[in-house]
């Protein structure tokens, strides 16, 4: 749904899946400056807004996804994650209970699949699931990476979902006046989203995404909670082995005229030791040598040209990358030896033999 906001002065509508909000209303930098002191807003109303109602709710929505919900306080802001059999992602929420109705936003495009599925899972419980993406808008009033994830004023008939808000559809054009906050737009959300190292479902995941991949443990996932569809490979991952890849951080040469887009290939940089390794390349790439690829990339107003990607486990900490031919520094964020949490004593396997 275009959002009213894209007919202010300025406004310059962002790229696929993004294109029916703003990416900017003219001054970039100065609207992620604007966001960071918590002076501006950001619409973000092509995500969409899922509700689901009755008593229910939140055990059944315990059992199928990856949090602990089935104690989740009202207005307790939290994320989960619907895994397939296998462990993979297929959504990422945001959410929050009211006390009678648990609200979601996800990624545009995705409510109907996401609907489908509650739907199909529903069986005798007590849910009602909703698509409210026509009638609820999510603008984000707090900086990603916050320190205070706690909007300053809540309108009447707005849900606050951490530093977001869920308000009726018709008030988004009126909201910044109402609010007295300016406007910014996406590209300055994301460029503070990669700058806190959230990923986004979508950008900075693919059809293999696994939760610790992406740092997904504790802020989407509970590791000490029943049964849920994927909780196997979560479990062993986080116990045994290690994620095959890994979320990195990017500072991009500022030098290069462009972003590299989503999807474009990591490679080892110039000159080093393992440039010419065939085992350093990830399995089933298509460019000779890739290691990974670019998730999301913005330019941020103080650190310059930034990215998220997601690369081989055993690439090396310190070695340069290029991102889409862009030279690039990389900043740890899942470290190489995350999961294998459990020490297995070798005098008790030999007693076990």
């Amino acid at each position: 749904m275009r959002s009213p906001l894209l007919d202010t002065p300025g406004a310059v509508a962002a790229a696929v899946p993004d294109d029916t909000v703003a990416a900017h209303y003219g001054e970039p930098y100065a609207e992620q400056r604007a966001l960071v002191a918590g002076e501006a807003m950001v619409d973000r109303g092509n995500r969409e807004v899922v509700r689901v109602s009755g008593p229910d709710r939140l055990g059944w929505l315990n059992d199928l996804s990856s949090q602990k919900l089935d104690t989740l306080a009202p207005g307790t802001p939290t994320q989960t994650l619907l895994l397939d059999p296998q462990g993979r992602l297929e959504h990422h929420l945001t959410l929050v209970d009211d006390g009678e109705s648990v609200w979601a936003h996800v990624e545009p495009g995705t409510s109907a699949a996401l609907v489908a599925f509650l739907e199909k899972m529903r069986f005798m419980r007590q849910v009602e699931i909703t698509d409210v993406t026509s009638a609820y808008a999510v603008v984000t009033v707090v900086s990603p990476g916050s320190d205070e994830q706690v909007p300053r004023v809540v309108p009447e008939g707005a849900i606050a979902i951490g530093g977001d808000l869920l308000v009726p559809r018709e008030r988004l054009g009126g909201l910044p006046q109402e609010l007295g906050l300016r406007t910014a737009g996406l590209w300055a959300y994301e460029a503070l989203r990669i700058e806190a190292h959230l990923p986004r479902a979508g950008f900075d995941t693919d059809h293999k995404t696994i939760p610790h991949e992406v740092g997904w443990i504790g802020s989407a996932v509970h590791l000490t909670k029943g049964c849920y569809r994927g909780q196997e490979t979560v479990a062993r991952v986080h116990n045994l082995g290690h994620p095959p890849r890994r979320l990195v951080f990017l500072h991009l040469d500022g030098g290069a005229d462009t972003l590299p887009p989503h999807g474009a290939p990591v490679t080892l940089g110039v000159g080093s030791p393992r440039e010419a390794d065939p085992e350093a390349a990830m399995e089933g790439s298509a460019e000779p040598g890739q290691v990974g690829f670019v998730g999301s990339s913005a330019r941020h107003h103080e650190l310059g040209p930034i990215a998220l990607a997601v690369v081989k486990r055993t690439v090396p900490v310190d070695i340069g990358l290029l991102a889409g031919g862009v030279a690039a520094g990389q900043e740890v964020i899942v470290p190489p030896d995350a999961g294998r949490n459990v020490t297995i004593d070798p005098g008790l396997r030999r007693r076990i033999r």
